[in-house]
């Protein structure tokens, strides 16, 4: 067995989770991403999820309003997208995913599709729309089978 102790340690696909509530912590999570994913040369995922306590029973009995949460979120992973592909991140993949626990939809929906060997968070502490501050990332680092770098 070959010893790697001596090995630079180099991420080659990242997933970037967006937080639409919290822009602060997450446009810090992004610009380390980016850094990353510029450095390394590695592919780069921008991920959101539309939860399910962000729709009301009244907007899930209604496509149009679905729709338009959708787009919406939509329009924010493409907008870090086109900000990924301006800084020159050759791989870039916007990807949406909608359901219940934001931690739970990333690891049983988005990771085995998109096959990260790291993801980078926002720390919640500007806007903690999840409980408590920092909830996700820490829920990401403990479930996660890769690494997880959380951001403050």
């Amino acid at each position: 067995m070959a010893d790697e102790s001596d090995s630079p340690l180099v991420f080659r696909r990242i997933l970037i989770t967006i937080d639409e509530d919290d822009r602060p912590s997450t446009s810090r999570a992004f610009r380390f991403a980016l850094t990353l994913a510029h450095d390394y040369q590695a592919h780069l995922g921008i991920a959101s999820v539309l939860e399910s306590n962000d729709i009301s029973i009244y907007e899930s009995l209604m496509p149009a309003k679905l729709n338009e949460k959708r787009d919406h979120l939509k329009a924010i992973v493409q907008e870090y997208a086109a900000k990924a592909e301006a800084f020159g991140i050759e791989h870039v993949r916007p990807i949406i995913a909608e359901g219940g626990d934001v931690d739970d939809v990333i690891l049983q929906k988005i990771v085995p599709d998109f096959q990260p060997d790291l993801i980078v968070c926002g720390a919640d502490v500007d806007f903690a729309s999840h409980g408590h501050p920092g909830a996700i990332g820490l829920r990401l680092t403990k479930k996660a089978d890769v690494s997880v770098i959380v951001i403050r």
